[in-house]
């Protein structure tokens, strides 16, 4: 379904993608880890079409997006769905008008269909009779399901993620990852995600992409992952490991010298 080929990208001279190849499949979670600052999210929004690339293309079912004119862009564009990272909602509408928001947009529903639509998605993650609140009266982990509901309100074939736990205590991080499986499981599309949380990745991928100096160094699955036997790759995952038994312990992963991606 997605395809990444020969993707370049730089910044005032900086190249922060590197002739990059991946090859996302189907309707599966594809998790994308790497440093702070290595191109994670710039990948993520060439996937959907916000970035253009230097160089490269981007096959979305076949259609090479980084060529498209804005126009059929915003039409391709339809097929997504994306959590941000902090859930991104309009502060000035109920949950109730969050969730429809896309669907006002981008559809001629009556407001009785639209209504229907909108307690589905809410029931679906987890939520009921709460469209009537604020996204100020929630907590954290709500806002995220309010998001994810927006998010699948179209029931888009491609799901993005911008780090979904971020910020999430253990317990709530859980609930998220179970979620996202959940989710995928039941509506069969195309999740991809960016992390910098080990424990989640491994919980909830199919596959698992590393992205290191613009380019991606190793794929696999979790397992595969875990034994790889790429330098970089068993570094990272080890300082990971390392970060999160040092903030169990009240030691910071700066203090100790840990890079988080």
């Amino acid at each position: 379904m997605i395809k990444l080929i020969k993707i370049s990208k730089s910044f005032n001279g900086q190249k922060v993608l590197n002739e990059l190849d991946l090859d996302i499949d189907p309707e599966e979670i594809t998790v994308i880890i790497g440093q702070s600052g290595g191109g994670k999210s710039v990948l993520l929004k060439h996937i959907i079409g916000l970035i253009r690339p230097d160089s490269g293309q981007i096959i979305i079912d076949g259609v090479d997006i980084a060529n498209l004119n804005d126009k059929k862009l915003t039409e391709t564009r339809k097929k997504f769905g994306m959590l941000f990272q902090d859930a991104a909602l309009f502060d000035s509408m109920t949950v109730g008008e969050n969730v429809a928001f896309p669907l006002k947009e981008h559809t001629q529903l009556s407001g009785k269909e639209i209504n229907k639509i909108v307690n589905d998605k809410l029931n679906l993650v987890g939520l009921d009779n709460i469209t009537h609140k604020m996204p100020s009266e929630l907590s954290g982990g709500m806002r995220k399901r309010v998001g994810l509901a927006r998010a699948i309100a179209l029931d888009p074939k491609i799901i993005l993620f911008d780090e979904p736990t971020t910020g999430l205590d253990p317990i709530m991080r859980d609930s998220i990852d179970r979620l996202i499986v959940s989710i995928q499981k039941r509506t069969k599309a195309t999740f991809v995600v960016i992390s910098h949380d080990i424990e989640s990745t491994f919980m909830i991928a199919h596959k698992i992409a590393m992205l290191y100096q613009g380019k991606i160094v190793a794929v696999g699955t979790p397992d595969e992952i875990r034994s790889s036997n790429n330098s970089f790759v068993r570094r990272f995952i080890k300082d990971l490991k390392a970060g999160v038994r040092d903030q169990g312990s009240g030691v910071s992963s700066q203090e100790s010298g840990v890079r988080a991606c």
